[in-house]
């Protein structure tokens, strides 16, 4: 029997059958559940502004921060997620309590939102009671959404055949696709509900809906294959290192057991990296299978830091880039487009670009010469960061046209925007979707959710780094003449900050390149 279906059991417990467990059906669910979940996290992460602002009466500035704040601590509690879905729980278990947890946080922001009693007076701060009631439910969100951001891609690359890498890498771009989708409803849909019927709305659909996806996803148990959980990864690697360091004056062992490797299927191209904790296997509590899975999973870490400088631009979209299209014409035919449904140009590119990308890799994939074959995770990762540097020098050249139109007093279409929105499109599917397909297949098997959780954690650090690139840029700008980034585009230099952007994508590409190259 394939030693991997031997590591998968059924709903029962029993031993997982090909024929009647796992397969792109089961994978599918995972698909079709992803869309919801994003399009309720994205409402929510827009209504969010308006909520602190209209009925808890925060200052804007202070809205906007809590907003931020919001987001990066979701996108930073998957590794959380990841741990407790790698050590302790299965994945499918991890996503139920936390999809669990986040309709919890929903249900108690649905509550509050419309009773009274919980909302602070007209003109009033809220009182200590109010705020705890926010942000209870403000966080069991977040926490829901970093397990469920883990644990959801992983469980659906699980239900496939590892030895097939083509069809892993069409499931993670179709995932890609899935959670585009959600966010190109969120946009549309729940704008539209949110202008015409009330944001408050939102908290109700949010919880009905997520709901809904919950029972979706439990519907398919029948189908699906479990990986039981291996224990705590980072126990290992503190034990690899503990007797590394601790035998730090021994000399390594010849060589390691190549057999304990195999059986543990990881990597052998992580051997000889990180020579050093070679030393830890004088210890006898420490395996070579423990070393090598140690070594694997800091060879990801370099990729995984390249790729941050790439979502500080995606950070743009929602801040800088959506500041240009309110300045510039969002009429069609008599219709304005509504600021928050500026994101929708991108979020098409995104969804058009993966059909595309897919039928490349199916008639082009196996024709090319691995060596110079793009459709490898590695190298579509590269090709996403490239892209994300074309994308901010686009951004200042269309900046540099609206200023100079507006300095004549002439409002050019926002349809200009298309041409970044475009390049970051494409980039951003390449990338993540590289991401999650790269540290899924590479991590070892004992650490797949923490591995999947790294690209949700760039974003979350992309956008940590672009409001400390925003404080940087003004402070160095205002000490030489005028602050690059005020609040009207007209007088500042929005232009100069994505030539920034664009030469520190171009250095950080270069050195993804040095990285990528030695993995």
């Amino acid at each position: 029997m394939n030693s991997e279906i031997e590591d998968f059991f059924d709903w029962k417990g029993q031993k997982s059958r090909p024929k009647s467990h796992g397969g792109i059906r089961a994978a599918s669910f995972t698909c079709f559940v992803e869309v919801l979940e994003n399009m309720v996290f994205l409402c929510n992460a827009t209504n969010f502004v308006s909520y602190f602002r209209m009925s808890m009466h925060y200052p804007p500035a202070e809205a906007a921060n809590m907003v931020t704040n919001f987001m990066g601590t979701s996108f930073l509690l998957t590794i959380f997620g990841g741990f407790i879905s790698d050590s302790y729980l299965t994945r499918f278990t991890t996503f139920v309590i936390f999809c669990s947890i986040e309709i919890l946080g929903l249900i108690v922001m649905t509550i509050q939102s419309h009773s009274t009693k919980l909302l602070p007076a007209p003109k009033m701060t809220p009182l200590n009671s109010q705020e705890a009631i926010l942000y209870t439910g403000l966080y069991a969100i977040a926490i829901g959404v970093g397990g469920v951001k883990a644990s959801l891609p992983a469980h659906g690359a699980d239900q496939l055949d590892h030895n097939n890498q083509r069809l892993i890498s069409a499931f993670f771009n179709w995932f890609f696709f899935s959670l585009a989708f959600g966010g190109l409803l969120a946009c549309t849909v729940m704008v539209w509900i949110e202008e015409n019927k009330g944001w408050n709305w939102s908290f109700i659909i949010s919880a009905v809906m997520l709901s809904v996806a919950l029972c979706i996803f439990l519907s398919g148990f029948r189908v699906y294959r479990y990986k039981q959980p291996a224990g705590s990864p980072f126990t290992i690697i503190m034990k690899v290192f503990g007797s590394a360091v601790g035998n730090w004056r021994s000399a390594p062992p010849v060589a390691l057991n190549q057999d304990a490797i195999e059986v543990s299927r990881v990597d052998l191209r992580s051997s000889n990296k990180f020579r050093f904790l070679d030393k830890a296997l004088h210890d006898d509590r420490v395996s070579d299978a423990d070393v090598e899975q140690t070594k694997t999973f800091l060879g990801l870490l370099p990729i995984f830091a390249s790729t941050i400088m790439m979502s500080c631009c995606l950070a743009q979209l929602q801040t800088f880039t959506v500041q240009q299209g309110v300045a510039m014409d969002r009429t069609i035919n008599n219709f304005k487009i509504p600021t928050q449904s500026l994101t929708v140009i991108p979020l098409t590119f995104m969804l058009l670009s993966i059909p595309f990308y897919e039928r490349f890799a199916k008639v082009f994939g196996d024709k090319v010469n691995s060596k110079h074959n793009f459709f490898q995770p590695i190298k579509r990762i590269g090709l996403g960061l490239a892209l994300a540097s074309c994308s901010m020098a686009a951004a200042a050249a269309v900046e540099v046209k609206r200023r100079d139109a507006a300095n004549q007093n002439v409002t050019i279409s926002v349809f200009w925007l298309s041409f970044q929105y475009l390049l970051l499109g494409v980039s951003d599917m390449l990338t993540l979707g590289g991401m999650l397909e790269f540290f899924y297949s590479e991590a070892p098997d004992s650490m797949r959710s923490i591995s999947t959780a790294l690209p949700w954690c760039s974003t979350s650090f992309g956008y940590f780094l672009s409001s400390v690139l925003v404080t940087i840029s003004n402070n160095v700008s205002g000490h030489f003449g005028k602050e690059w980034l005020v609040g009207d585009l007209n007088k500042g230099r929005l232009d100069l900050f994505y030539t920034l952007l664009c030469v520190l994508n171009f250095l950080n590409l270069l050195n993804y390149i040095y990285w990528a190259k030695r993995y």
